[in-house]
């Protein structure tokens, strides 16, 4: 039940479930993300402790983004961050945009399902360290919001997402009133100046000695924010420090000078209701050397918020990859910035604009406005391109005059056409559009017009990582057998991932070799490195294994004649190799290592483990080497794995726990359909980490009697 005895809806019980551990834990701000229903991203649906405009650059966070909510909601872990110097280390994209000293906890919130993540926020002054007891109490409130949400969902009381989050206040424990006539009296009676500032900044009490010093009546100035209100303290150092004071919870001060010339000293005491501050004279001579005039500004100067934002989404653009990943980018947390329902972005491509991208619009308009010429008059985007000049329109009538068709096309209401433009040349454009009427303020076309720059390198660079990464593939694709043989008695799949991140070439291979009636060879390696060279290399390894194999030499010469062939070479790059000898008639499979992860072996009976087989020296290095040879039996129904580092190498996880852990998964897998065994034991590896190493799996089962 609510305050007012009216049922309290499945939103305000969240709400209250957010409030209360923001309280119980200690922490001065809050926040709830939940994943989108229809994107990969989390949304900011819940903000407790702080102004909503301080959360803008993480209104929606995608899921694989390097962020702390993302990799607790990812990953299904607890993500600590002691202290400013932890979030550099880890978060650096983050302690750009939240230069402030502060310790945070994001825990993923986790039910039946995933739901997203809850950050807590604490001031420095606490200790580094998360007890686990803490870590219980965070667990348990982060398990309680996910039985609500489950119980909104289940009484169809969902909470709906709204267009901003919900922000709470906090409970401080004290009780809420106006300052009566002794506080008043207190604060009047002491020297200097006071007022109390909310924690969105706006004032909330001046005494008489502080709107003295600020040379304005209270009643101008009740209600307003002071760099808005008074204009000498327009400037985005003045804000900087209030957003100190509001998330680092400690005072701090600053200096500004009242014109013409008298100094003030600006002491600000936060705590979760708001801030005091101590409005004083500068004792003794003005600063040294003050700053030269400004000359007269033509436009506002940037919030500091926004130029933290703008930060952010630099850092952000640098980040990324791919074009669909620019898009992604743009979509997810510059749209949302600036507040625009579409986007379409277009890159230059043999005199016509291409659209790689769109949010917002139905099929048909991008039909219409896809492969425009460059020099289009059509849309503003042809002129916005040739002439590099950004082209503003803050309603239908202003676009119309110009451009007549181009809203009936859009059916858009205010447009921001953004030229992408590297020293003179075009990349391409794009274009940011609003359902509503929006008049483009100075400092908002001065931000836009900075981003587009930074955009147009990251599309350029996207552009060229996708043509060579299509080039990588298609090498790739080559030297890979495209299909295995069929053998009988034994059934095979295979499967190769590439690394998720990078433009490199992967040097794993596997080959399946028939060798007569019966007998057959299989072979998995890895060529050091990830380049041009790498996959050269690896297409000489498989060739090379799979001639010698075919004269029949047994494992430890095919590895010894390898070895010496890429002696030969010298090509730098050394090799690691597994190879197996599968004898039908002989009943047994020989094994022989060249520095590769111990293959898996399945009995009929479901146990699994890694076969011990003693490496010899990784191909390349020594061509004298030798390769001991390991013989198993080889019995109907078993299933011999073979996979390469990629799979199983983690960081700051011991490999062997996790073969260990994959032989785990290979027990308890169906093996009826050895490709969806295979996606099993892919799956084991990690579904959404990101693949700093291509894959190779081979997965090879002798047939029972029954088959």
């Amino acid at each position: 039940m609510t305050s007012t005895g009216v049922p309290a809806t499945g939103a305000e019980r969240v709400d209250a479930a957010v409030a209360e551990t923001v309280r119980g834990t200690g922490a001065t701000i809050g926040a709830l993300y939940l994943r989108a229903p229809d994107a990969d991203v989390l949304r900011l649906e819940v903000l407790c402790g702080a102004p909503v405009e301080f959360a803008a650059p993480w209104s929606r966070v995608p899921i694989a983004s390097p962020a702390p909510v993302a990799d607790a909601f990812r990953e299904n872990r607890m993500v600590w961050v002691g202290s400013q110097e932890e979030l550099v280390r880890f978060y650096p994209r983050t302690a750009m945009a939240l230069p402030y000293p502060f310790a945070l906890a994001a825990a993923p919130v986790t039910g039946v399902r995933r739901w997203g993540s809850l950050l807590l926020m604490w001031p420095a002054t606490r200790p580094p360290h998360m007890t686990g007891r803490e870590r219980g109490h965070i667990s348990a409130s982060c398990m309680k919001v996910a039985r609500l949400l489950e119980d909104a969902v289940a009484s169809e009381h969902a909470p709906v997402p709204g267009e901003t989050p919900r922000v709470l206040p906090v409970v401080t424990g004290r009780t809420a009133a106006r300052p009566g006539p002794a506080a008043a009296d207190f604060a009047e009676r002491l020297p200097g100046g006071s007022c109390a500032l909310d924690l969105e900044g706006r004032i909330t009490f001046l005494s008489s000695g502080g709107a003295e010093l600020l040379g304005r009546d209270a009643d101008h100035l009740l209600g307003t924010l002071p760099w808005r209100s008074l204009p000498w303290l327009d400037d985005p150092t003045y804000e900087d420090r209030y957003r100190a004071a509001v998330i680092s919870r400690e005072p701090v001060s600053f200096t500004a000078c009242r014109p013409p010339d008298q100094w003030l000293d600006f002491h600000l005491y936060p705590d979760a209701s708001g801030i005091s501050v101590r409005i004083v004279p500068t004792g003794g001579e003005p600063p040294a050397s003050p700053a030269a005039p400004l000359p007269p500004r033509t436009a506002p100067p940037a919030r500091a918020g926004r130029l933290y934002q703008l930060m952010h989404l630099a850092a952000a653009l640098t980040e990324v990859v791919g074009v669909q990943d620019v898009v992604d980018l743009i979509a997810d947390q510059i749209m949302p910035a600036f507040g625009a329902q579409g986007l379409v972005l277009s890159t230059a491509d043999a005199g016509r604009l291409r659209i790689t991208g769109h949010r917002g619009y139905p099929s048909r308009v991008i039909e219409r406005l896809d492969g425009l010429p460059v020099d289009t008059s059509f849309t503003p985007a042809g002129h916005a391109l040739t002439s590099g000049i950004p082209s503003f329109f803050s309603d239908p009538q202003e676009m119309r005059r110009i451009y007549p068709e181009a809203p009936v096309i859009s059916g858009k209401q205010a447009w921001a056409f953004l030229p992408l433009i590297i020293s003179g040349r075009p990349v391409g454009c794009c274009v940011l559009s609003y359902e509503r009427p929006h008049v483009f303020s100075a400092e908002e076309r001065a931000v836009m017009t900075s981003l587009a720059g930074l955009i147009a390198q990251a599309l350029d660079r996207a552009r060229l990582y996708d043509t060579k990464h299509r080039l990588a593939h298609g090498l790739q694709q080559a030297l890979l057998p495209h299909t295995l043989p069929e053998i009988p008695g034994l059934n095979v799949a295979a499967r190769y991932l590439p690394a998720t991140r990078g433009m490199d070439i992967g040097g794993d291979f596997y080959d399946v070799i028939r060798l007569g009636d019966t007998a057959a060879a299989a072979v998995i390696g890895d060529v050091q490195g990830h380049n041009v060279a790498a996959a050269a290399l690896m297409g000489q390894v498989r060739t090379g294994v799979h001639a010698h194999a075919a004269l029949g030499t047994f494992p430890d010469d095919v590895l010894c004649r390898t070895n010496r062939l890429l002696g030969d070479l010298d090509p730098g790059l050394f090799t690691s190799c597994l190879y197996a000898h599968l004898d039908f008639a002989g009943r047994r499979v020989r094994l022989a290592s060249a520095g590769h992860p111990p293959p898996l072996l399945r009995l009929p009976d479901g146990r699994a483990f890694s076969v011990d087989v003693p490496p010899g020296p990784l191909l390349g290095i020594d061509p004298d080497a030798g390769y001991p040879v390991t013989e198993i039996p080889l019995v109907p129904g078993m299933l011999l794995a073979l996979y390469t580092d990629g799979l199983v190498e983690t960081p700051g996880t011991d490999i062997d726990d996790s073969i260990a852990g994959l032989a785990r998964c290979l027990a308890a897998a169906d093996d009826q359909d050895l490709n969806l065994l295979i996606d099993t034991l892919l799956r084991e590896a990690g579904p959404t980490r990101q693949r700093r190493d291509d894959i190779a799996l081979l997965v090879l089962q002798t047939k029972g009697p029954d088959a």
